[in-house]
């Protein structure tokens, strides 16, 4: 009998891991659908953002788990100068104007994404201070709330945040600005014309 109800109870807890692992990756992995359940990590699944104004450009906040603060132990730029953390856009030239940013964090950490003007130099080349920060000064707007439009208090894995922004032409940096983040790779190089 003690073999029996051992045996049960072995099915049973391996049923309810496959479920629960199953919500988690597709929690995790939720396309964008509308407000969802709370991810694993902590993390809205999913959200959708309203009908954006101006040109629309899609922004992909991504990590491979890796640990901000790891930046000084492999190098400038991640993993043996390759990128463990990125910022995609679906455009990399738009004119200028008014031009919203939609905004998915598609990794395991919190992230956001900053605005700032690129006057000279190349993406990534910015100072990073002690805090593992670049100066915001000068920045045009950031979307950094989950699930919402402009400032907030970072973008949850799987969330999305927008933001809308009047651009003259020129030359921007797209980052993200949580600790260690910038040194890490997430940067990228917005073309106005």
């Amino acid at each position: 009998m003690r073999l029996l109800t051992l045996g049960v109870l072995l099915v049973v807890v391996g049923l309810v891991g496959l479920v629960g692992t199953t919500w988690a990756f597709a929690a995790l992995y939720a396309p964008i659908s509308g407000p969802g359940p709370i991810g694993p990590f902590g993390g809205v699944a999913s959200c959708m953002p309203p009908a954006l104004d101006g040109q629309v450009i899609d922004v992909t906040l991504s990590d491979m788990g890796g640990m901000p603060g790891a930046a000084g132990m492999m190098g400038r730029g991640g993993m043996m100068g390759g990128r463990m953390m990125s910022v995609s856009v679906s455009r990399s030239a738009v004119p200028a104007g008014e031009v919203s940013l939609r905004v998915r964090n598609t990794g395991m950490m919190v992230h956001e994404l900053l605005v700032l003007p690129l006057t000279s130099g190349a993406p990534g080349a910015r100072a990073v201070g002690p805090d593992g920060r670049v100066d915001e000064a000068g920045s045009l707007g950031e979307a950094s709330k989950s699930c919402g439009e402009g400032e907030g208090d970072g973008i949850a894995p799987g969330a999305t945040s927008w933001v809308t922004l009047r651009f003259a032409p020129g030359r921007y940096e797209l980052i993200c600005n949580e600790p260690g983040h910038y040194a890490m790779g997430m940067f990228t190089e917005l073309d106005v014309r």
